[in-house]
């Protein structure tokens, strides 16, 4: 198949995956470039079709679009084109009871930081991510890219009630990450053998007091040991820290 022309219907049906009101309805999601494609077909992810600029033969697929720069441009998020970009079904997961290590992201609202921290969480061994509050959408195309392609290796599940977040996680304790208080240990003084549900707040307003008081009453709270010249951490390089030193040995 060939489409040279942004008016095309299925190019119009593609760009609206780049909100996430159709991502939502369709359960599909855009893959900009080919390191995204390659690893999602190498990870088993349903891919529907792929827009390729004419000439491209890196991939083989039952429908494959040979196409043009503006309708490249015209699907992507991107600064420049790519060379190609495809549709997805967006995987389902289902909970396992062997997961042991267990990231939970609060409220978090930076797609590139939400993609950053599941690309760590792949490398340190997390079994899955929970999406907790009102957390940017997954499939946001920046969290996408921001992932570079380990979206799909570690299990992410949305919750949004506490109720249920308790039920689902009643075997794990959990562990706040939190500024230096009187109720925090450093983070190189915390060891368990236990199932950890490791929480993260945003940078500007942490963690809700609904689960700070969960891990005050269940587990407890961490926090790096810094510089008292510097106040923070990025949240994407506070969570490589944490999941390094608690979970890559």
């Amino acid at each position: 198949m060939k489409i040279t022309s942004v008016n095309n219907d299925l190019v119009k049906e593609t760009v609206k995956l780049q909100q996430r009101k159709y991502r939502d309805e369709s359960g599909l999601f855009l893959l900009e470039g080919e390191k995204c494609i390659e690893e999602a077909l190498e990870s088993g992810i349903e891919v529907v079709r792929i827009f390729v600029e004419e000439g491209y033969t890196k991939f083989e697929h039952k429908e494959l679009i040979e196409t043009n720069e503006a309708v490249l441009s015209k699907i992507s998020t991107t600064a420049s084109a790519p060379k190609c970009a495809a549709v997805a079904k967006q995987p389902e997961n289902k909970w396992n009871n062997d997961f042991c290590r267990v990231v939970l992201l609060e409220d978090i609202k930076d797609a590139g930081n939400l993609g950053t921290i599941l690309r760590t969480s792949g490398a340190f061994g997390v079994d899955a991510v929970i999406l907790y509050g009102d957390t940017v959408d997954l499939y946001n195309p920046k969290c996408v890219r921001a992932s570079v392609g380990n979206l799909w290796k570690v299990p992410v599940f949305s919750i949004k009630n506490f109720e249920e977040l308790k039920q689902i996680t009643k075997e794990f304790t959990p562990v706040s990450t939190l500024p230096k208080g009187d109720n925090t240990v450093y983070l190189k003084d915390f060891s368990s053998d236990k199932k950890l549900l490791v929480m993260f707040g945003t940078e500007s307003s942490g963690l809700s007091d609904e689960l700070k008081n969960y891990a005050n009453e269940q587990g407890c709270a961490v926090t790096i040991e810094m510089s008292d010249k510097v106040e923070s951490l990025n949240l994407s390089i506070s969570a490589g820290v944490i999941l390094y030193t608690l979970f890559a040995k």
